[in-house]
C-alpha cells in the first residue's frame, strides 16, 4: 500500500490537487471581474440570496451527478428525472397527502429512476451514454402520462412554497441566518456528499472504479453493486432537485427542467471533475452550478437573450473539457 499512496504527496502531485480545487473558485473570480468590467453594477446579499436561490435544483443535481462522472459514467436522463418527480410530487399534493409525502414520493421516484439506469448499464452491459440516453425520452414521456400532458397545480403546497423565498423577510416565510429552507438543503447534502465521497468506503470505491474499473476488480471491489448505489444516489437527488423545481414553479411541469442536464453536466465539470473518471469535487460542483447561475443573472442583468446565454455555457464546457484533456496528456507524457 504504501508504494501506490507514496506519489500522491509529492509535491507535484499535491500542487495539481491544489490547482483542481481552487479552479472553480478562480473561475467565478475571473467571470465576476469580466462581467464587473462590462456592468459595474455591486451585487449585494439580495442578489446572493436570490443566485443561491436558483442554483438548489442544479446544484443538488449537480452532487449526484459528480459521482457518476467520478465512476467514469454519464447520466443524460437527469433532466427527465427532475420533470418526473416534480409531478409525482404535485400530484402526491394533490391528492391531500401533505409535504412530507410529497418530499418522499419525489425520492423515491428519483431513487427509482436512478436504480434502473444502473440496471440497464449493469445487466444489461448498455454504455452509460446509451442507456441514459434512452430513459432520457422514457422518463419524460412518463411524466406527461402521468400528468395528462398539463402542469399538476395543487391547490396547497403544504409549506413546501416556503423553501425557497429568496427574501423570507418580507414573506414571512422559515429561515436561518437569513437563508431559506431550501438553500439549507443543498448546503446540507453538498456537504454529506462531499464527506462520503472523501471519507467512506463506498466513496473510496467510486473513486477506484473511476480510476480503474479493470484493478478495481481485482482488488476486490464489487463493481456492480457499487454502480447501482451511485445511480440509485444520483437519481434521489436528482428526485430532490424535482421536488424543488415544483416548489418554485409552484407546479409541477412535466416540460421543466428540459436541456437541464447540460447545466448539471457543465457544473460538474467546472468543478474539477474529469468526463474520463477517477477526480471530481462535489464542492467543486457546486461551485461550478453557482457559477451558471452567476452567468445567467449577470447575462440577464445586461439585457442579453438566451441564446447568448446559451452560447456562452455551451463553449464554457468546450474549454472545461479542453483543460481536462490537456491535463490527462500531460499526465501521460
Amino acid at each position: 500500500m504504501s508504494g501506490t499512496s507514496e506519489p500522491q504527496r509529492t509535491p507535484g502531485a499535491l500542487a495539481r490537487q491544489l490547482r483542481g480545487a481552487l479552479a472553480p473558485f478562480i473561475g467565478m473570480i475571473v467571470v465576476g471581474a469580466v462581467f464587473a468590467a462590462f456592468a459595474p453594477e455591486n451585487l449585494g446579499p439580495k442578489t446572493w440570496r436570490l443566485m443561491l436561490v436558483q442554483t438548489v435544483p442544479v446544484g443538488l443535481a449537480a452532487a449526484g451527478m459528480t459521482y457518476v462522472i467520478i465512476s467514469a459514467g454519464i447520466d443524460l436522463s437527469v433532466g427527465s428525472v427532475i420533470a418526473l418527480a416534480s409531478v409525482t410530487g404535485a400530484l402526491t399534493l394533490h391528492g391531500g397527502h401533505g409535504g412530507e409525502a410529497a418530499v418522499l414520493a419525489a425520492l423515491l421516484t428519483g431513487a427509482t429512476c436512478g436504480l434502473y439506469n444502473g440496471l440497464l448499464i449493469n445487466v444489461l452491459r448498455l454504455p452509460p451514454f446509451i442507456a441514459t440516453l434512452g430513459t432520457m425520452g422514457f422518463y419524460r414521456g412518463m411524466a406527461k402520462w402521468l400528468s395528462g400532458r398539463a402542469a399538476v397545480r395543487p391547490d396547497d403546497l403544504d409549506g413546501l412554497d416556503l423553501w425557497l423565498r429568496p427574501y423570507p423577510e418580507l414573506s414571512g416565510a422559515p429561515a436561518f441566518l437569513g437563508l431559506p429552507i431550501g438553500v439549507w438543503v443543498l448546503l446540507g447534502v453538498t456537504g454529506a456528499a462531499a464527506l462520503v465521497l472523501r471519507r467512506s468506503v463506498f466513496g473510496r470505491y467510486t473513486l477506484a472504479i473511476g480510476s480503474n474499473e479493470a484493478t478495481a476488480r481485482l482488488c476486490g471491489i464489487r463493481i456492480g453493486r457499487t454502480k447501482l448505489g451511485i445511480y440509485t444516489l444520483a437519481g434521489a437527488l436528482a428526485g430532490l432537485a424535482g421536488l424543488m423545481t415544483m416548489v418554485r414553479l409552484t407546479e409541477g411541469d412535466p416540460t421543466s427542467a428540459l436541456g437541464l442536464e447540460l447545466d448539471v453536466i457543465a457544473a460538474v465539470v467546472i468543478g474539477g471533475a474529469s468526463l474520463s473518471g477517477g477526480q471530481g469535487s462535489v464542492l467543486g460542483a457546486f461551485m461550478g452550478a453557482l457559477l451558471m447561475t452567476f452567468l445567467r443573472n449577470r447575462c440577464t442583468a445586461m439585457g442579453l437573450p438566451n441564446y447568448v446565454q446559451e452560447i456562452i455555457v455551451g463553449h464554457i464546457i468546450i474549454g472545461a473539457v479542453a483543460v481536462d484533456q490537456l491535463r490527462l496528456r500531460r499526465r501521460g507524457s
